[in-house]
């Protein structure tokens, strides 16, 4: 028998035939492009795959109006089967006739909604009395931009109602409506949303109860209601309206608290009782009377670039805990779909004005207590423009004793400024000892530049309380005076073909006359005081003097006109007031003849007048002891 031996050229053979295969292997391998792109078919395969799944669901949810099979309802064939074994007990829903994405309208003489079977929310809101900047109606929700969803788990099933069908049933109770929307998992067990609009009004009363699912909800398991919006912009400027846009909350026993109104906010609040979707002069509100253990609250700025035309101006999103008592949902609250009007809110009595930014503490009060009551009445009967104006002389006859306080201050010091000059000459190497006698002289003659200063510090607060009202005052909203379009937005007489920063792409007249006026009273409550030298730790008077109106003409080229218009017309009446004090009430000569009677009448220094001579009699002593 012949022996085999072992073949080394087959060997060599089969390793050049397995390095050659190799290396054909290594050439043809996949690049990483080819990698990533098969990847990415992989998984728009299996996305589409999902979504035809889902499509089939909410197919065969649609199918269960009309549909039969050999006669039999769906819910005894197998597609009802497998549509239980998704939703339980609330494959039910699916097949009623409302299984479909109709809507229900519910409307009175100043509110339209339509509430859609599928989910039982409100998918569009649209305030029948007013129009936007372009003259298209105003919607506060259109289009998919709100969302109401009541997440809870189910026979360990995680469900969402927003992807459920609701059964509506419209009724009358007297003169108001009411649409009772169920998501049935039988004839007598449900979950229930109720709406009932009452005429005239922009509060609706809104509940949520279940009946009949003892078992089904697994009330062990958090509850949320999830409440989603996209804020609508309604005004000309989009940087003003924003600026006005705002998520504000009750909590805790009356307390008021808002979120940012830029970039994103957010925050977790206890026992809160109502929350605003604030787009400017219009809200969106949910109100509770058994107050919302823990909701978190979020709030999105979606305007990226003030100089592109968007649509949007905030994300706003409730996610809110409930509570079953006993088993079952049981929470009587209220919706809110109208003006930010105050009028409106303060007729509620639950503290709806605290969602308006009328300003804090005495600002506040200011506000509500004298200005908006004065300027309602006004309106009745007179223009808004018009109604500006009067109440601006109003306000300035009211604040005249103040102001001429101020005057009287400043006529003294006029009347003194030859002999401060003097000081300053004969002491002119010594500042400390200038001020020391300047500070005498004015104690002698009972005058003083803070005698002019604390008057006008008394008018602050109110300044202050009108720079909050003109923004927030719905009575100004798309009401014209001369050149004015819309007091509430701004005014133009120029459109600039490219945008400034910080100024817009319009020339505005009203924050022009008012920088004018302002600059003229300031020249003539400051002109003296710059003739004098810059004493050491005072202000610039020069440069505030320009400061101030270069700021009005600025900043307020994109506010309300309507603030402008009251700022001009307030400067206006403070230089008629100052020339009528100057040229017929304030005898400068009189006044010269009292300080010198004053100045020579001994004069008892207060604590504070002693404490300051004694401290300038100090520094004075250092000096000198440093000298040597």
């Amino acid at each position: 028998m012949e022996q085999k031996k072992f073949d080394f050229n087959s060997l060599i053979g089969f390793l050049l035939i397995g390095g050659i295969l190799i290396w054909m292997l290594y050439l043809n391998k996949p690049t990483e492009e080819e990698l990533q792109a098969e990847k990415a078919k992989t998984e728009a395969a299996a996305n589409q795959e999902a979504n035809a799944n889902k499509n089939q669901t909410d197919v065969t949810l649609a199918q269960a109006t009309t549909d039969t099979l050999n006669g039999e309802k769906l819910r005894d064939s197998l597609a009802f089967e497998q549509l239980k074994n998704k939703l339980g007990s609330f494959a039910y829903s699916g097949t009623l006739p409302s299984a479909t994405s109709a809507t229900t309208v519910l409307e009175n003489d100043v509110l339209y909604l339509e509430i859609s079977n599928k989910g039982g929310y409100i998918t569009e809101a649209l305030l029948k009395n007013f129009t936007k900047y372009d003259s298209v109606p105003v919607y506060l929700i259109k289009d998919g931009t709100a969302s109401l969803n009541l997440q809870f788990n189910s026979e360990n099933r995680t469900l969402n109602t927003q992807e459920l069908y609701f059964e509506p049933t419209l009724s009358k109770n007297g003169e108001d409506k009411v649409l009772s929307m169920k998501l049935k998992t039988s004839e007598n067990g449900f979950i229930e949303y109720r709406y009932t609009l009452h005429p005239g009004e922009y509060m609706m009363d809104f509940s949520i109860n279940s009946q009949g699912l003892d078992g089904i909800i697994n009330t062990s398991q958090p509850m949320y209601l999830d409440w989603q919006l996209k804020g609508y912009r309604h005004a000309k400027s989009i940087s003003y309206e924003n600026r006005y846009s705002r998520l504000t909350y009750e909590y805790d026993d009356e307390k008021h608290s808002k979120l940012s109104p830029t970039g994103e906010d957010d925050e977790l609040e206890k026992d809160v009782t109502w929350m605003n979707f604030r787009q400017h002069f219009f809200s969106s509100m949910l109100l509770t009377d058994t107050p919302f253990k823990e909701v978190k609250l979020s709030s999105i700025d979606l305007v990226i670039d003030e100089e592109v035309d968007t649509t949007f101006t905030k994300q706003y999103s409730a996610k809110i805990l409930l509570e079953p008592k006993n088993g079952a949902l049981a929470y009587n609250m209220n919706m809110y779909y109208g003006p930010s009007d105050y009028q409106i809110f303060k007729k509620y009595d639950r503290n709806l004005d605290e969602a308006m930014p009328l300003g804090w503490g005495i600002f506040g009060v200011i506000n509500k207590y004298i200005i908006i009551p004065v300027f309602s009445f006004l309106t009745d009967f007179l223009p808004a423009g018009i109604a500006i104006i009067v109440l601006t002389i109003l306000i300035k006859l009211l604040l005249s004793p103040v102001q001429y306080k101020q005057y009287l201050a400043q006529a003294k010091m006029k009347v003194l400024k030859p002999e401060m000059d003097e000081i300053r000459e004969k002491y002119k190497d010594n500042k400390l000892k200038i001020q020391q006698e300047t500070m005498k002289l004015q104690t002698s003659a009972g005058a003083s530049p803070l005698k002019g200063c604390l008057p006008a510090l008394l008018q602050i607060p109110v300044f202050y309380a009108l720079f909050t009202f003109f923004p927030s005052a719905f009575d100004l909203r798309q009401k014209s005076f001369l050149w004015a379009d819309d007091l509430s937005s701004y005014d133009t007489i120029a459109e600039l073909p490219f945008h400034i920063p910080f100024y817009g792409d319009h020339v505005s007249l009203f924050p022009i006359l008012a920088s004018i006026a302002i600059f003229v009273y300031m020249m003539m409550t400051m002109g003296a005081n710059m003739q004098q030298q810059q004493q050491p730790g005072m202000p610039n008077m020069k440069f505030l003097m320009y400061l101030s109106p270069l700021f009005m003409l600025v900043f307020f080229n994109n506010y309300a006109s309507g603030l402008s218009l009251y700022y001009f017309v307030s400067n206006l009446i403070t230089i008629g007031i100052m020339l009528v004090i100057k040229n017929f009430i304030i005898d400068e000569e009189k006044i010269h003849a009292k300080i010198q009677v004053k100045k020579a009448q001994p004069k008892k220094q207060n604590k504070f007048q002693r404490k300051m001579a004694e401290m300038m009699e100090q520094a004075e002593q250092q000096k000198r002891a440093g000298k040597r």
